[in-house]
């Protein structure tokens, strides 16, 4: 495993498990959840307001760092640490699943991704090679191999030419990594296709990376069968590296994911769906431009003790949602993240307990559960 980086586990309930991933910058205890930073920092919240949520851990994207304001301006500001001011770990993906999603006329062969910026309209060409290389200049503690990331539903053979192609290009990401500080992960592609995700894992672990990620999952497929595909699948990753489930989910999903065995999180939805005033709380999700929401004095969650809960009502958090203030989408978003962290928390403590598997059932009975399945 790379030096300066190693993986514990310490726990196991049932499939779930906890443990401590170990990084130059800081411990990540298990399962952990890691909002999403993409330009380097967590929308609306400072690092200080992140910190004080819980987060050990947050991702940076390469494709929009690569884009503005360049790798070389991150590298000669100190690294992507000092330039964000976050002294945690943190992790950069490899910017293929933003290649493949966002950037329009772009053309893939098996030498990489040419692609027009969305900023400029300038034409840029992502390499394996290049990936790696930007993910090394920006300086995170864990970076991942460049991959091809197919939406579901595809055809069996484009999916099996992503799977190809993600092979070829984790091989060339392995030999171009340079730093011994960071950690690199390889991602398994493969769809709802088990037969080909084993076979895309198989040529991962005969390469050999510190950590193997699930991508291409939450791209358009029913979640009942994301849910089925990680129960049966996620067992058969490296038992003693860390499993990391890409851009998932709801918080349903990570019960879901933790249960199958995953390690690591990250997703968007915590601060997309506070800045429109959509909060995550042990009741369900509570939508603030209800109108039955105006007149309210509860906090969002009261049992939450987040910094928004402590000190704000609904009906004043409503209010700056409906004004668009910038200062509602903050404080939305913090809640939201603390609800993150709180839930990972409570399963990390019912997995040290051996009691997952009840906190499961409960949870799942629970009217937050009930009503996030309702709105898959």
């Amino acid at each position: 495993m790379t030096q300066s980086f190693s993986f514990e586990v310490l726990e196991e309930c049932g499939g779930a498990r906890r443990g401590v991933l170990r990084t130059p910058h800081g411990a990540i205890d298990t399962p952990a959840f890691m909002p999403v930073g993409t330009r380097a920092a967590v929308k609306g919240l400072s690092p200080r307001q992140l910190a004080e949520t819980g987060t050990q851990a947050v991702l940076a994207n390469t494709y929009h760092l690569l884009l503005r304001p360049g790798a070389e301006v991150v590298a000669q500001l100190g690294g992507l640490h000092r330039f964000m001011n976050w002294d945690g770990p943190i992790l950069t993906d490899s910017g293929g699943f933003q290649v493949f999603s966002l950037a329009e006329l772009r053309r893939i062969d098996d030498e990489g991704v040419t692609f027009r910026s969305h900023i400029d309209g300038d034409l840029v060409h992502l390499t394996p090679e290049s990936s790696i290389q930007i993910q090394n200049q920006l300086g995170a503690d864990i970076i991942m191999a460049f991959d091809e990331c197919p939406s579901l539903p595809a055809e069996a053979g484009t999916v099996h030419e992503a799977v190809r192609r993600t092979v070829s290009w984790a091989r060339r990401s392995r030999a171009a990594h340079r730093r011994a500080d960071q950690a690199l992960y390889g991602i398994v592609q493969g769809g709802l296709d088990m037969a080909l995700r084993r076979t895309c894992l198989e040529q991962l672990a005969e390469i050999g990376f510190d950590g193997y990620a699930l991508g291409g999952l939450s791209v358009g497929e029913p979640p009942e069968r994301m849910h089925a595909f990680l129960d049966e699948f996620t067992r058969e990753l490296p038992a003693d590296r860390p499993r990391y489930l890409m851009g998932v989910g709801m918080p349903r999903d990570l019960v879901i994911a933790v249960a199958a065995g995953v390690d690591q999180f990250d997703c968007v939805l915590p601060t997309r769906n506070g800045r429109k005033g959509y909060a995550f709380t042990s009741a369900g999700t509570l939508r603030l431009r209800n109108a039955c929401h105006k007149l309210s004095t509860e906090p969002l969650d009261p049992a939450c003790d987040c910094y928004t809960c402590r000190n704000f009502t609904r009906g004043y958090l409503r209010h700056l949602i409906m004004s668009a203030e910038v200062l509602g989408a903050t404080l939305v978003s913090l809640h939201n993240i603390r609800f993150y962290q709180s839930l990972m928390r409570r399963m990390r403590d019912a997995i040290a307990a051996g009691e997952f598997a009840a906190w499961r059932r409960a949870f799942e009975a629970g009217p937050a559960a009930r009503q996030m399945k309702e709105d898959e």
